[in-house]
């Protein structure tokens, strides 16, 4: 897609976020949005490659909407000032959904590429199931985690959010107990895409998503126990 194009867009909307700029710039939005759309139909198949589960995924219901969910906020910015999609097994994308596990990425107003995987503070009783199963297996969760790709690509987990005492009913001894304090189970890396655009964007996504593979596989195989259970 045209990125310097995108980009442009976006720092446009940011200086002008409200309705009456964005309509009259509606139609470059829809060619944006329709290149877009192209660029996550051909990503999910070359996903499909590597990881079968994701294949059917619907490349419309990945994309997520620019409008902001403004009723309960206080900034009430109309539009997101990024094009965003998370590509998922059961096609849904948000964690509040049951959407599991997800290869995300976006692309900001400031040219700034986010390139994740895994899940993004899923629901208590999720969040409970994937402690549960840290804690009964560390050795398992540490081998994903040192995985070589992996952490060459991404790094460590990402502990926003993380908690500053021991989750509930959990041993404050155990060798993973810092895992077990974090609210989102997801690794992410950015890049400028100012400085160098990619020569095939959808290429370089695939690649990096396959070395968030082990992440994924392990949290899809993680079964949520529902606490009414």
């Amino acid at each position: 897609m045209h990125l310097r194009d995108l980009i442009q867009f976006l720092g446009e909307l940011a200086e002008n976020n409200n309705r009456a700029w964005f309509v009259m710039n509606k139609p470059r939005y829809d060619i944006l949005r329709e290149e877009f759309l192209v660029l996550v139909t051909r990503l999910i198949a070359d996903i499909g490659k590597f990881d079968p589960d994701v294949a059917d995924c619907n490349p419309k219901k990945a994309l997520f909407r620019i409008n902001r969910d403004i009723r309960f906020a206080n900034d009430k910015r109309p539009y997101k000032t990024y094009f965003s999609a998370a590509i998922t097994a059961s096609g849904l994308k948000k964690p509040s959904q049951g959407g599991g596990p997800a290869y995300y990425f976006h692309i900001n107003e400031q040219g700034q590429l986010l390139v994740a995987g895994g899940e993004y503070m899923p629901p208590a009783d999720r969040l409970r199931s994937i402690r549960e199963q840290i804690a009964g297996d560390p050795a398992g969760f540490m081998k994903v985690l040192k995985n070589k790709k992996l952490k060459e690509t991404f790094g460590d987990l990402q502990d926003e959010g993380k908690l500053v005492r021991p989750p509930k009913g959990f041993d404050p001894d155990s060798p993973v107990i810092d895992y077990l304090k974090h609210k989102s189970y997801i690794v992410w890396k950015e890049t400028s895409l100012k400085s160098a655009l990619p020569a095939n964007l959808g290429k370089d996504l695939a690649a990096e998503f396959r070395h968030a593979l082990p992440l994924v596989t392990w949290l899809r195989q993680v079964r949520t126990i529902s606490t009414e259970e």
